[in-house]
């Protein structure tokens, strides 16, 4: 009988972890990723057993002294950029607002529309969105019509006001898009949560997705 209701856990708790990413599961999925502790101890004594300390004995004989590191200073925050190119996961650092914008500037210029992607990297469905958009049959309508800006949402708790303006996270999880026209308005946001359980998506519907909100005469 332990055995039945141990088994009848694990199966209830492997389907609660991919039933998206619900902002109602944002306090329990942010863990996702991180390495337990015994192999995180492990880690670091196979680091610390593997790293010379004091001087080096060079082929002579002679000591060698040790280099000393030297000290470094803090990147300062990336600046606004709206290249086409895809964003590389969602940067806490970026200040989103200022990428919208840069990317409604670089939108204007060449007839794109701006592709709002809000979501976070603890986000299973949202790394899987990420493969599906550099994928070959994504990642060419993405260049061709989109302008895509990755806005990060921590664990439902950082850019809030930003990501309100476009959509309503609580109804539509992450990843959760928005469409806009380079002049800042609105024309669709995935308030109906399509997108939060993209890990069961496949490339072609989110082809579909994008070329049904390809600017005007792309379609």
């Amino acid at each position: 009988m332990r055995r039945i209701r141990l088994g009848t856990a694990v199966a209830l708790a492997g389907i609660a972890f991919t039933t998206g990413c619900a902002s109602s599961t944002a306090g329990t999925v942010g863990t996702v990723g991180t390495a337990p502790a015994s192999v995180s101890s492990a880690a670091a004594a196979t680091t610390t057993a593997a790293t010379p300390s004091g001087t080096a004995a060079s082929p002579g004989g002679s000591p060698t002294p040790a280099t000393t590191p030297t000290p470094t200073t803090p990147a300062a925050p990336a600046a606004p950029t709206a290249a086409r190119t895809l964003p590389d996961g969602y940067d806490a650092t970026r200040d989103a607002k200022a990428d919208i914008q840069a990317a409604l500037a670089e939108a204007a210029k060449d007839h794109r529309e701006v592709l709002v992607d809000f979501g976070a990297n603890w986000c299973p469905d949202c790394r899987a969105l990420d493969v599906m958009f550099r994928s070959a049959q994504v990642e060419p309508l993405l260049r061709k019509d989109y302008v895509v800006v990755a806005v990060d949402v921590g664990k439902f708790d950082h850019n809030l006001d930003l990501a309100a303006q476009y959509v309503n996270l609580q109804t539509s999880g992450i990843p959760a898009l928005a469409v806009l026209k380079s002049d800042g308005d609105l024309r669709t946001a995935t308030d109906d949560g399509a997108f939060a359980n993209a890990s069961s998506m496949d490339a072609g519907q989110v082809g579909s997705f994008l070329t049904r909100w390809a600017p005007a005469g792309d379609r």
